[in-house]
């Protein structure tokens, strides 16, 4: 995607170089994408994302919301604190809080962009709120209308109290 690689050639980095790391990049996604590989080794799994921390991210269960974001390096999310590891008790349930009901390739891959415009350009709100909507967290909105992933994670919890303190649910 250029609109990510365009600022790195303008800082300096020789066009070569950054379309032969984003072809690295893309091989590992790759094997990342799997549900054939399980647990990797720990001295692995502490450093680089893997099937199983990469599973997380895609998940749609309140323990695995908004976690794992890592692309090579696990590492950034345990070090911000978005690291969730895979819970052998609780299986990754794929797809998003609210399913599409479409296979529509057009509308799976800019559904979020036309919601958050829609969102952003509503009659009536304040330039704070219009950013809030691409710059808060998931779920944001100006009328409290929708459950952010905080408040989903704390009905979860109400629900199922024991699970408080566990992976997800610091």
């Amino acid at each position: 995607m250029m609109v990510v690689r365009a600022p790195r050639i303008v800082l300096g980095f020789h066009p070569a170089m950054v379309l032969f790391c984003g072809g690295l990049n893309l091989i590992y996604q790759f094997w990342i994408h799997t549900e054939a590989i399980g647990k990797m080794p720990r001295w692995f799994e502490a450093v680089m994302n893997t099937p199983s921390h990469h599973r997380v991210h895609h998940g749609r269960n309140a323990r695995y919301l908004d976690a794992n974001y890592a692309g090579v390096f696990i590492v950034w999310d345990r070090l911000f604190g978005t690291f969730v590891p895979e819970q052998a008790e609780e299986k990754v349930d794929y797809g998003l809080v609210q399913n599409l009901g479409t296979f529509n390739p057009l509308r799976v891959a800019f559904h979020e962009w036309v919601a958050l415009f829609r969102d952003a350009l509503q009659p009536g709100l304040r330039l704070r709120e219009r950013l809030a909507y691409a710059f808060g967290p998931p779920g944001w909105s100006h009328d409290g209308s929708r459950d952010t992933t905080e408040q989903i994670k704390a009905k979860h919890l109400a629900r199922f109290p024991a699970e408080q303190g566990t992976p997800g649910f610091e």
